[in-house]
């Protein structure tokens, strides 16, 4: 092993279960608001409190505990991200239950194995087509006895069916889960096969949270107020579970958005004003992007860019000065960034609704221009690390010692090793218990009790971790050059034309690229051409101004990594990578192995677009390839 970190010790450890935490708030502080939800009337967030939290909870687990849920029964939720999520996950804890999240957008199949695999007893679904959904696979589910529907009463009447259940038979209940009882059976994202199960106990999903609220808490408003949080990043995924964990156990207000589009998430942070934000990288990279468009529509482009630049540099020049190395911002780039305080960034904050001044990434690692950008607007974005298996979040930044383009360094408690390979190994409190109904894939990934990750990165003197990659992703070229796809990928993303790409290239004489292009802004881009002449002629220069365009795209990508890893080929195609056609998962991942055979023939012709010269050997091999070709079909 090599590149060792230890953190210091961990928050006080978890004593009971996770619905706990509801009980003990409502007795602690019984008006403090902690959930916000919609009014059906007006649209208004309407402000739940502690101790009504507590009650709905306590109704919710008499209903459930009058249908025959027992302590270990497992319990399907396939819903977005909505009020009732939380309430139906505490009120299963509070009777020893154990959620298994689905994504509602999972395919029949996918839902069918979930249930199957995980042996649940009852799902709760939103609508009519989940309803149809489970039905269809009903006659393979032996186990499966209940099927509730949020959008048909389902809460009110579990409610009424639990009233003559007495009080006292939930605390019993309650009161009996242990810290290393199962919480949740939380599924992968299935990228390289059918998901696995990982279950997750109540000590492991509430370890990174009460760490992370002992060490970070205090940072997720200004002094005084009580921080919120906009929650819709999908509870089905782990990353969701410990956002809503971080919010309860913290005595955070947290409202619910279910609707992932632009504009239902832009109305929702101007009307909710979060002061902290959790999101994935690609929605740091859609706002930016939006920021930009607003900008050039507007007649401002050349003002944003020179502002987003004066960030960068402002908040390159603030990180040399907390890590000792620069005496920060000079007396010019001071005065710029005022100016553009006033005139720029208080308004790219107000966007956001104008009370977030931190945030955090999660999911995979955020591009450090971009966490750049952000602190230099005022926004403060923390990368972290962290996956199924752990429960949630392994790293966290450290409060003025952060440093942009790492995921931070291992939390309180939590030990980071990595491999002779580059792989990174994770040992804790909030690593899980192993892989349901898998015992050879439980031994493969825990070695000795430390998780093999699975992930590729490098820890460097001080402790903080950079991420370069999945292990599994990594290209080997006809040459023999190993090229991680991470970094580029993430480069051309920062295009605003680019929306998805892909980095292909095993066993061929260089490294390609598979790229979609963002709607929204090439609609923008292309009005904003103005070209003349008939239609086809329009139609060819829009094509060349565009392979222009991505040209340096492709070039901005490459100057980050050397010139046998750099992209020489690419294709750009017609339709985005989704989970209709199969090629993303229900968490947006890519789904590699599936969009190289969706599009082989695509693969096949942009590399023989430019044939190798035939001369022997590797290195003259891949000297064929010097230039970027580029290919539109």
């Amino acid at each position: 092993m090599r590149d060792t970190a230890m953190a210091p010790p961990a928050a006080s450890p978890l004593t009971a279960g996770l619905a706990d935490s509801v009980f003990e708030t409502a007795a602690r502080t019984p008006t403090l608001p902690v959930l916000a939800r919609r009014s059906p009337v007006t649209g208004a967030w309407e402000e739940v409190t502690a101790v009504e939290l507590r009650d709905e909870v306590v109704d919710l687990a008499k209903g459930f505990v009058a249908s025959g849920i027992s302590p270990g029964h497992r319990v399907a939720i396939m819903a977005r991200t909505r009020y009732e999520w939380t309430v139906l996950s505490y009120a299963l804890w509070a009777v020893g239950a154990e959620i298994v999240p689905i994504y509602p957008t999972s395919s029949r199949d996918q839902v069918a194995h979930i249930l199957r695999d995980s042996g649940c007893v009852g799902v709760v679904v939103e609508d009519e087509q989940s309803v149809m959904t489970v039905g269809s696979v009903c006659a393979s589910l032996p186990t499966l006895r209940h099927v509730w529907q949020l959008d048909s009463g389902a809460l009110d009447e579990l409610a009424r069916r639990g009233e003559h259940i007495p009080l006292t038979t939930v605390d019993s209940l309650r009161r009996i889960v242990l810290p290393d009882s199962t919480a949740a059976i939380a599924y992968t994202s299935g990228t390289s096969g059918r998901p696995l199960g990982c279950a997750l106990s109540h000590r492991g999903l509430a370890s990174p949270c009460d760490t992370l609220l002992a060490g970070w808490g205090h940072t997720a408003a200004p002094p005084g107020e009580q921080p919120s949080v906009l929650a819709f990043l999908p509870f089905s995924h782990v990353y969701g579970l410990m956002i809503q964990g971080l919010c309860v156990r913290g005595g955070i207000l947290m409202g619910h958005e279910p609707d992932l589009s632009q504009e239902a998430l832009v109305a929702a942070l101007a009307s909710f004003r979060p002061t902290y934000l959790y999101a994935v990288p690609s929605v740091y990279e859609k706002i930016y992007k939006n920021f930009l468009r607003a900008a050039q529509q507007a007649g401002r482009g050349a003002l944003f860019e020179r502002a987003a630049q004066t960030a960068r540099d402002f908040a390159t020049a603030v990180e040399r000065q907390r890590l000792g190395r620069g005496s920060g911002p000079g007396l010019d780039l001071r005065l710029q960034h005022a100016v553009f305080e006033r005139t720029v960034y208080r308004r790219l904050r107000a966007a956001l609704g104008g009370r977030v001044h931190r945030a955090t990434s999660g999911g995979s690692p955020l591009h450090r221009d971009l966490s750049l950008f952000y602190e230099g607007i005022g926004i403060y974005v923390h990368d972290g690390y962290g996956l199924t298996e752990t429960s949630g979040g392994i790293t966290m930044q450290p409060l003025g010692r952060e440093r942009s383009g790492t995921v931070g360094q291992a939390l309180p408690g939590t030990e980071i090793r990595v491999a002779e390979d580059g792989e990174i190994l994770v040992r804790g409190p909030s690593v899980f218990q192993g892989y349901v109904n898998d015992e050879g894939a439980t031994r493969t990934a825990l070695r000795g009790g430390w998780l093999a990750t699975g992930d590729l990165g490098h820890l460097d003197g001080d402790g903080y971790l950079t991420i370069t990659g999945r292990k599994k992703d990594v290209i080997i070229t006809s040459s023999g050059k190993s090229v991680s796809p991470a970094l580029l990928e993430q480069r051309l993303r920062l295009h605003p034309l680019v929306h998805q790409a892909v980095v292909v290239g095993d066993n061929r004489p260089c490294v390609g690229a598979l790229i979609t292009l963002d709607p929204d802004f090439l609609a923008h881009w292309r009005g904003g051409l103005m070209l003349q002449g008939d239609a086809p002629s329009r139609e060819a220069r829009e094509e060349n101004a565009l392979r222009d365009e991505l040209g340096r795209a492709v070039a901005a990508a490459n100057s980050a990594v050397s010139r046998s890893e750099s992209i020489r080929v690419f294709r750009v195609l017609p339709q985005p990578f989704d989970q209709t056609n199969g090629l993303l998962t229900p968490s947006m991942k890519l789904r590699r192995d599936s969009i190289v055979r969706h599009y082989a023939a695509e693969i096949d012709a942009m590399y023989a677009v430019r044939r190798p010269l035939p001369r022997p050997g590797p290195p003259e091999e891949v000297l064929a390839w010097d230039d970027a070709d580029n290919v539109f079909r």
